[in-house]
């Protein structure tokens, strides 16, 4: 399975498990994701969730030929999408969500922290937004998100640019709860899951909503945006040079492109 989810001690685990791909994301594997959430949200049990990948690599974001092959036609954007459905699931969940990450995170890998409640990342983590870099634009309310998190200049530096930046980084930006020793980091996320485990759930619930409560529909708006103009871009000579490119490991030529 790419993808594995247990559910243990009122915790749900999302663990990326395709090492082979670098944990690079699939259609079928967001959908098992949304699903493993909504089941998440619907079922008392469970009071925490817990997303992680290996030691080595969280994840690298989305499976690029898997990606262009169910890309919605004639750049119209279909909130049907397996990742439109876990994007809603990760952002609109009510309980409390946990990611530990090691190694790299690309991409939405690296979004879909910002939707996270406590973000715990291994000493070797390296994160990355390269969306310009493959001639789209930001995903996931990221846009909104990261320059309320890190204040415009780096959030900038991070998204135009779209280089890689490391934990400690991270931290120093607020994007991130703590950083361990890779060791350290999934025996630490686990016990404060477990934490939230013991404590009311209704309260965990009306705190989260409160702070939440401020940006919801900003963030519903930002993603809407964002799905219409990265489905239209991903059309584009820009986006086909980029990912043509990739595919052929050489750098893309943008200098054809006003």
């Amino acid at each position: 399975m790419d993808i594995l989810t247990s559910k243990t001690d009122g915790i749900l685990t999302i663990e990326f498990n395709r090492p082979e791909r670098k944990n690079a994301i699939t259609g079928a594997m967001y959908q098992t994701m949304a699903d493993a959430l909504i089941d998440g949200e619907h079922d008392a049990a469970v009071r925490a969730i817990l997303i992680t990948g290996k030691p080595e690599i969280f994840t690298a974001g989305n499976d690029l030929e898997d990606f262009l092959k169910n890309a919605p036609a004639g750049g119209k954007p279909d909130a049907s999408r397996p990742v439109y459905q876990f994007m809603r699931a990760l952002s609109g969940s009510t309980k409390p969500v946990i990611a530990a990450v090691s190694g790299a995170a690309i991409g939405i890998g690296t979004t879909l922290l910002m939707h996270c409640d406590l973000v715990y990342v291994a000493d070797n983590a390296k994160l990355s937004m390269p969306f310009v870099q493959l001639g789209l634009c930001p995903e996931f309310a990221s846009s909104l998100l990261f320059p309320a998190i890190a204040g415009y200049p780096r959030a900038a530096e991070k998204l135009l640019l779209g280089e890689a930046f490391m934990a400690q980084e991270a931290f120093q930006m607020g994007m991130v709860s703590k950083v361990l020793p890779l060791d350290e980091l999934i025996p630490f996320a686990t016990r404060q899951a477990a934490k939230l485990v013991a404590l009311p759930a209704a309260s965990i619930r009306a705190t989260k909503a409160l702070m939440k409560r401020p940006r919801a529909e900003q963030i519903e708006a930002a993603l809407v945006a964002e799905i219409d103009l990265f489905s239209a871009m991903l059309q584009a000579p820009e986006a086909k040079e980029a990912f043509t490119a990739f595919f052929e490991k050489r750098k893309p030529d943008f200098s054809k492109f006003a």
